[in-house]
């Protein structure tokens, strides 16, 4: 009776990962209210470090403090660890370090590790689970090689490295968190807004931690054919190039005539539009005043930060490929099409229903965030829909001071932060039953459109 029972309250593999993360953050939350967290030696409130403990662990970068001149070392190596751990995945570590130390992995822990990485099987996940671990660690190496012939130079040998690691392992986790504010409070990435070697790192760090980590696999084991790429990889790499060049030419286009780029070459406002192009979608750092941008390049950042990065990687938002389904499904009704298709593939049936109710849930969630926001705030809905897509996009961009709104905004915000990082999806199967009904309804059509 009582093994019945104990499987009847047994937690889903998507609730398992719900409650690490929940976990997660409150141990995180935990090590930053106390005195060695912070510079002045000071208890931190338990309010303003769980939101930044949720900011870190959901790689979002939406902070209340500026993380150099607030947080002690400790601190900061706090806010590292948690980047790492929400970043890659905490099951990832674990099942990685369970293999070090020769355990057996069961079904469930691989089932609810299939959830944390967005596999489409079990087979060979603890394998791909290597791979990830090793993978990360390989680019985040590079980044920290690359950053340190600038860093060391201009901060000496072991701040330069640690400086260098920070911020390697930030950009690649698209957590946009930086220690850039002895040069100026919350000064981010424009203290090197023309800097190629720093800019082109973290713009690639982004990147490569956005694609995902089942098209670094693919395009690892087939090079450069793009023939032989799967589906996934595929629309992944079109979708993101678009992404990243359409939305460089606009911003190019739109703030040519920014006083920020007037004293810049044509090389440089091409790689600041790049960079601004690239980090929405969930890094968070910025290279620019984003209150001196037109209100065309902040509708367009909205947009870039709710479609977020890909599926399986280490950014949030909508994703690159449900944004892609839902644009491929319109072709396929202009063309009386009964499936979508792309690249000479048919993709499932299902894949639409899922892809609007991710996108529905996020919408609603936004705005519903947004129109409250903007009541408790009394600010422009302009400031709240930013505010609301940056924490549900895992973004981080702000162009108002966390610190400035009311606790009621910041649970939002970290509300939003949590969903954005686990995916709606994630949620939706948590909170959904096991069981799919048996029975059908009778069908009646409708009219639309």
């Amino acid at each position: 009776m009582l093994k019945l029972k104990l499987k009847k309250f047994r937690m889903k593999p998507t609730q398992v990962l719900i409650n690490g993360y929940v976990l997660i953050i409150l141990i995180g939350a935990v090590l930053l209210c106390l005195p060695i967290a912070a510079r002045s030696g000071e208890f931190t409130p338990f309010s303003q470090a769980l939101l930044t403990s949720a900011s870190a662990t959901c790689v979002t970068g939406l902070v209340i403090f500026d993380t150099y001149l607030y947080w002690s070392v400790f601190g900061q190596l706090v806010i590292l660890t948690l980047i790492q751990l929400g970043g890659i995945g905490f099951m990832t570590l674990m099942i990685s370090f369970l293999t070090l130390t020769k355990k057996r992995i069961g079904m469930r822990s691989r089932l609810t590790l299939q959830e944390s990485v967005g596999a489409s099987a079990v087979g060979g996940i603890v394998r791909t689970t290597r791979f990830i671990l090793l993978g990360a660690v390989g680019f985040e190496s590079i980044g920290v090689i690359f950053l340190s012939f600038r860093f060391i130079p201009e901060y000496g040998v072991l701040k330069g490295i640690y400086f260098s690691i920070f911020h390697s392992v930030s950009a690649f986790c698209n957590a946009g968190f930086d220690l850039f504010g002895g040069k100026g409070r919350f000064s981010s990435m424009t203290v090197y807004q023309t800097d190629p070697l720093v800019n082109f790192t973290i713009m690639g760090l982004i990147i490569i931690g956005g694609l995902g980590f089942f098209v670094w696999e693919d395009l690892f084991r087939n090079k450069f054919h793009f023939r032989k790429y799967k589906l996934q990889t595929k629309l992944v790499l079109v979708t993101t190039g678009i992404l990243i060049f359409v939305s460089a030419a606009i911003f190019l286009l739109v703030e040519w005539h920014n006083p920020e780029l007037k004293e810049m070459s044509l090389p440089e406002r091409i790689m600041s539009m790049l960079f601004l192009s690239v980090t929405p979608r969930t890094a968070g750092f910025n290279n620019l005043n984003l209150n001196l941008l037109n209100d065309t390049s902040v509708i367009l950042l909205i947009l870039l930060m709710l479609i977020g990065g890909s599926s399986g990687s280490t950014a949030g938002g909508i994703k690159t490929t449900t944004i892609a389904v839902l644009f491929l499904n319109v072709f396929a009704v202009l063309h009386k099409k009964k499936h979508i298709e792309c690249f000479k593939r048919r993709l499932e049936s299902n894949i639409m229903q899922r892809a609007s109710s991710i996108v529905m849930l996020y919408t609603v969630l936004f705005i519903t965030a947004s129109l409250v926001i903007s009541l408790v705030e009394q600010v422009t809905v302009k400031e709240s829909l930013f505010t609301a897509a940056s924490a549900i996009g895992t973004s981080g961009l702000a162009l108002r001071e966390p610190s400035l709104y009311s606790p009621l905004s910041l649970v939002i915000l970290s509300l939003l932060m949590f969903f954005g990082r686990i995916g709606g999806l994630t949620i939706l199967l948590a909170l959904s039953d096991t069981q799919p009904p048996q029975q059908q309804m009778p069908e009646e059509k409708i009219t639309i459109g």
